[in-house]
């Protein structure tokens, strides 16, 4: 109690809490040893950061230069190279998230299919999982959009194995293009072609994640293949037996076609 009225005298400066360290102003010497801590970090930043940045900005702004980059098959095949990782994006991505992102984007009016259709040109886009072709388009633009990436890379790399001796003597003999293609690419990578169109063949079957996660089967279970059926009858419908003997059914076709790729992939041609 003998504090206060000290206080009290002191007068309502006194009763303002102690300002942070960070809030009191600089002065005199402080304030110049502050400034010389940070003109060498801002000259440095300056130098070496702002000054190539808008250099080169400054360089590069002539719409010419990029004219001639195009023209130029050099700077083509370096930009694909570059742009590989990214193309390959999607297969490395998990597909539980991506599926259901592509089901998110279609449904109803506030996906956002529809929110850019109505935005950009004012129409109202349709109802993509009440309509069966619809649905199926999405099922598959989804499924290729996942593994593209994957059999391009591996079509890419296989042909990348050519030696470039054959390419130039098939442009010595006059085959170039298409027929360069029909002719020299597709009969030394004939059997890689046949491995992997049989290989996605299997994995498409038995393809679960896709139609369950993008379309759920709908319109009215229009859209399931046989996976995403012998589930709606196994868990659905209470079935069991007669959704495994929906699963099953696809043996007769599964089976020749593992057996043809297993004797594929024996033959020595095969490059993976």
């Amino acid at each position: 109690m003998r504090g206060t009225p000290q206080v009290l005298a002191a007068g309502p400066a006194a009763l303002d809490p102690p300002r942070p360290s960070w809030q009191r102003h600089l002065r005199g010497s402080e304030f110049a040893w502050a400034i010389a801590f940070v003109v060498p970090y801002a000259a440095v930043f300056a130098a070496f950061v702002a000054y190539p940045v808008a250099y080169g900005l400054w360089m590069a702004s002539d719409p010419s230069l990029y004219r001639d980059l195009m023209a130029n098959p050099l700077y083509a095949r370096t930009v694909i190279k570059a742009l590989l990782p990214v193309y390959i994006l999607p297969w490395a991505l998990p597909a539980i998230p991506a599926f259901v992102s592509f089901h998110w984007m279609l449904i109803g009016e506030e996906g956002l299919v529809n929110s850019v259709l109505s935005a950009l040109f004012g129409i109202q886009g349709p109802l993509w999982f009440n309509d069966r072709r619809l649905a199926l388009g999405s099922n598959v633009v989804a499924y290729i959009w996942k593994w593209l990436p994957f059999w391009t890379l591996t079509f890419f790399a296989a042909r990348s194995a050519i030696p470039q001796e054959i390419y130039e003597a098939a442009e010595v003999d006059g085959a170039s293009g298409c027929r360069r293609f029909a002719h020299v690419i597709f009969p030394l990578l004939g059997n890689l072609y046949l491995a992997c169109t049989l290989l996605s063949t299997l994995w498409t079957i038995g393809d679960f994640t896709t139609v369950d996660l993008v379309s759920g089967g709908a319109p009215a279970y229009s859209t399931d293949v046989l996976a995403t059926l012998g589930f709606h009858y196994a868990f659905e419908a209470a079935q069991p037996s007669l959704g495994v003997a929906a699963v099953m059914s696809a043996l007769p076709v599964l089976i020749p076609i593992a057996l043809i790729l297993m004797r594929t992939l024996r033959t020595r041609e095969v490059q993976l």
